[in-house]
């Protein structure tokens, strides 16, 4: 077993000071950095913990359409992989334009699913018809995702994409084929665990958006979301 370093000895070794940084600055930054290493090492036990769960419920075989109009089922989606990584994203045909935020995640997962694809299969999943899903992903520049819509509501009612009274939820979900079968492995269920006031979030945060925030002095902020326009400065 590789007995590994205290995180405060490697942020000693590591923190440079920057120009004019001042010796409080340093210092304040270097305690800073030692909790970074610890925070990156939970994450990897995290990651480690996720890996070695039990098999999950095996899945029914769900219905999509995709976009060639075709009805497929979800043991489809994999193609040549054996795990499946999807996002239901808030855009049933009920909803004039997407959800901002589902909209922010899956544009910073367009260009990077041509790398992700490579080793596992990803999928958007909405309610609305595919061409619907397509014609917005087009609009935002989006090429890469693959796109398909729920045949019925099942799917999104058994995976916590849609509450009994009918408003949608998006929900971020990784499947495994193993012998034939597709297993649920791992979905999202941080949503209603934020502590006072606090906004939802995995952890960690799969949106870009929010990891750089966090890297700023301002945060994420308590009132600010993304939307799908922004005025123009003049």
């Amino acid at each position: 077993m590789t007995v590994l370093k205290s995180a405060t000895e490697l942020a000693a070794a590591a923190s440079k000071p920057y120009p004019n940084d001042s010796a409080g600055y340093r210092e304040a930054r270097t305690a800073l950095l030692a909790e970074e290493v610890e925070l990156r090492r939970h994450i990897e036990r995290v990651a480690a913990q996720r890996r070695a769960l039990p098999p999950g419920g095996e899945a029914r075989d769900y219905r999509f359409n995709d976009d060639a109009g075709k009805t497929v089922g979800l043991a489809d989606l994999f193609g040549v992989h054996d795990t499946l990584v999807t996002y239901f994203w808030m855009y049933g045909p009920e909803r004039e334009r997407p959800c901002p935020m589902c909209t922010s995640f899956l544009g910073s997962i367009d260009i990077p699913s041509r790398d992700i694809s490579q080793r596992v299969a990803i999928a958007a999943i909405g309610r609305s018809p595919v061409a619907r899903q397509l014609a917005f992903a087009r609009e935002r520049g989006w090429q890469n995702l693959k796109f398909y819509a729920t045949v019925g509501d099942d799917f999104a009612r058994d995976y916590r994409g849609l509450a009994p009274d009918g408003s949608e939820w998006p929900a971020l979900d990784v499947w495994v084929r193993r012998d034939g079968q597709v297993r649920h492995f791992w979905g999202s269920e941080l949503g209603s665990t934020a502590d006072p006031g606090q906004d939802p979030r995995g952890a960690p945060d799969p949106t870009p958006l929010w990891n750089i925030l966090d890297l700023t002095p301002a945060g994420r902020g308590s009132d600010w979301y993304p939307k799908l326009d922004y005025a123009k400065a003049s």
